[in-house]
């Protein structure tokens, strides 16, 4: 089992920056690729952005350029955390942590671990 948790959303002005964590622990050694979906109310909810052990990213255009994904794998670690900048009322969600073993099972929103969420609030 793996056990995800996200921390750092929070309010902030139109064209701002947030930065998001999601530590993963427990059996983290089945963990290869790791992603962020976010969800607003009454819509879907949609890939933000992940990456892979090895660096491999993806990001929805909607959020290209103002979006990095990042990973610390490294001494035991295991946490992806998503630097949001030029934020726009839009990016309002609230935002999850995803992980699986295989990169495509985050892509399609099917990855077996789920963090709790963090609520960004993007005010204009």
């Amino acid at each position: 089992q793996v056990q995800l948790v996200e921390s750092g959303g929070g309010l902030v002005q139109a064209g701002g920056s947030l930065r998001l964590s999601c530590a993963a622990s427990g059996s983290i050694f089945s963990i290869n690729a790791m992603g962020w979906y976010r969800q607003a109310p009454g819509k879907q909810r949609e890939l933000v952005a992940a990456i892979t052990s090895g660096g491999t990213t993806n990001y929805a255009d909607s959020v290209k350029g103002r979006f990095t994904i990042s990973r610390d794998n490294a001494n035991a670690k295991n946490t992806v955390d998503l630097q949001m900048n030029s934020l726009k009322p839009e990016d309002t969600a609230v935002y999850y942590c995803n992980a699986h073993r295989v990169l495509r099972a985050v892509l399609s929103g099917t990855g077996d671990y789920w963090g709790q969420g963090t609520q960004v609030t993007v005010s204009s």
